[in-house]
């Protein structure tokens, strides 16, 4: 956490401009403090690619790495030349944020049923019935006395690594919940959008400073349907982390990582006990705490191939495509919201959890999605998604701006749907396969050494 990468040479934040091409710019650098990753932990010590250096902070940077905390200290526009990159855009909180995310998700819903008709608008029934707490209390309540006895699932927005969850069945817990929220509200003489868990006041006369209220009020929670009848394997519960790559929201560009890797709680499921974490949280977060805990990740090539012997090809191709409509439709929810700024790309992290019906179901959508290695594998794999987004990212500039591959990513979005046969240009017809390959056979390293090298010739013609 907190972690950064800076990239450049020169005072910082300012361009080095002039006729510099990227075959005579010079080397851009990394910030020290940011080498390469390395396993067990997010970044380690190493060698820099051929290319590229170090930069201190109070020199130019043209790319820069960071968690989105640190984003909003050194975003500044204005001072960003042509070729500058940062890896996250302004207001990336309206899809990776859990109440920004279900309101634009509920808004593009009624927008594509206005526009195109209920069918289409089902397309966005991928996501639980959710509330925003307290906001949507009273509509939460409505809802909670047409499906008694259901379970339900309190999320903080704001937090991560299942920190401040919480499973209910009685609505008691949300009303005690409720009330200590609203004893402080009344305190405090105001009526804030967020939840209160603290009551300690310092004043004879019982009420905050204004120190005492910023320390008090915590977050937003969002009251959401539990998916009661997850997909077990081995009776355990799991959830999948799938990368996407957007380069651009207008036009929307958007690339599917092949590579990816299945979750699995530490204890077999059952919803006789719904406070144990253990049971019901996949985060490794969560689950490394466990007493026996016994870290399991499948890679998503791996689950394909289980699934698709249990169930057959044609219904896992299926399952696969109801995913890639996940991440398209939930990118067009916000596309006309977040600030689509030619110097941004963000690399987002999609949980996603599949039913027993075969059914996916987005949990949420991470600004940030941890690089920290667990296994080999692991390590490998977060290795080569780094690597394929700086190819993708090009700031050398050698990518024509046709490709529909490049290396683990495949281009699934570009202004429109992405065909797998043909060019980018090339029409397509009613009958077009969608060039999305998750958890397919990946031949990354061969593909890229087909890639670079006809760029290389064309750029020699």
């Amino acid at each position: 956490g907190g972690r950064e990468l800076h990239t450049g040479n020169g005072p910082r934040g300012v361009s080095r401009g002039g006729g510099e091409t990227p075959q005579t710019r010079r080397p851009w650098r990394l910030f020290p403090r940011v080498p390469p990753l390395r396993r067990g932990g997010s970044v380690g010590r190493g060698r820099f690619p051929r290319g590229v250096s170090s930069a201190r902070s109070e020199e130019e940077w043209d790319f820069y790495w960071c968690d989105v905390g640190r984003l909003r200290e050194r975003f500044d526009p204005a001072y960003m030349g042509e070729r500058v990159r940062a890896c996250h855009f302004r207001n990336r909180c309206e899809l990776t944020r859990k109440n920004y995310l279900v309101k634009n998700l509920k808004r593009f819903r009624k927008q594509l049923e206005r526009e195109a008709g209920k069918l289409e608008a089902t397309k966005c029934d991928f996501f639980p019935k959710t509330f925003e707490m307290p906001l949507e209390y009273h509509l939460f309540v409505e809802e909670f006395h047409k499906n008694p006895g259901i379970t339900w699932i309190m999320k903080p927005v704001g937090r991560s690594q299942g920190k401040g969850i919480f499973l209910f069945r009685k609505l008691k817990d949300i009303i005690d919940w409720k009330k200590v929220r609203t004893t402080l509200s009344l305190l405090l003489g105001e009526c804030p959008t967020g939840i209160f868990i603290s009551s300690q006041f310092s004043r004879a006369d019982g009420l905050c400073t204004d120190d005492q209220k910023d320390e008090t009020q915590v977050e937003i929670y969002v009251a959401q349907r539990y998916i009661e009848n997850p997909y077990l394997i081995g009776g355990r519960k799991f959830d999948l982390r799938v990368y996407v790559l957007v380069t651009s929201y207008i036009p929307l560009k958007a690339w599917l990582y092949r590579d990816g890797f299945a979750r699995f709680s530490n204890t077999r499921f059952t919803l006789n006990s719904i406070d144990d974490h253990y049971v019901h949280l996949t985060n490794v977060a969560v689950q490394k705490t466990a007493p026996d805990y016994d870290l399991e990740k499948w890679m998503i090539q791996q689950l394909r191939q289980y699934l698709t012997a249990k169930h057959g090809a044609e219904l896992v191709e299926v399952l696969f495509a109801d995913m890639d409509n996940i991440f398209i439709k939930s990118l067009q929810s916000v596309q006309n919201v977040i600030i689509s700024d030619k110097h941004c790309f963000e690399l987002y992290g999609y949980d996603i959890l599949i039913d027993q019906d075969l059914k996916p179901w987005l949990l949420e959508v991470n600004a940030s999605p941890s690089l920290a290695a667990s296994s080999q594998e692991d390590y490998e794999l977060k290795c080569h998604l780094l690597k394929d987004t700086l190819h993708i990212v090009d700031m050398e500039g050698r990518l024509t701006g046709k490709e529909k591959r490049v290396g683990g990513f495949d281009l699934i979005w570009n202004d429109g749907p992405v065909s797998r046969e043909g060019n980018l240009d090339t029409p397509l017809n009613e009958n077009f396969m969608a060039n999305t390959h998750l958890g397919c056979y990946k031949d990354r390293k061969k593909q890229l050494k087909q890639l670079f090298r006809s760029l290389c010739a064309q750029q020699k013609v």
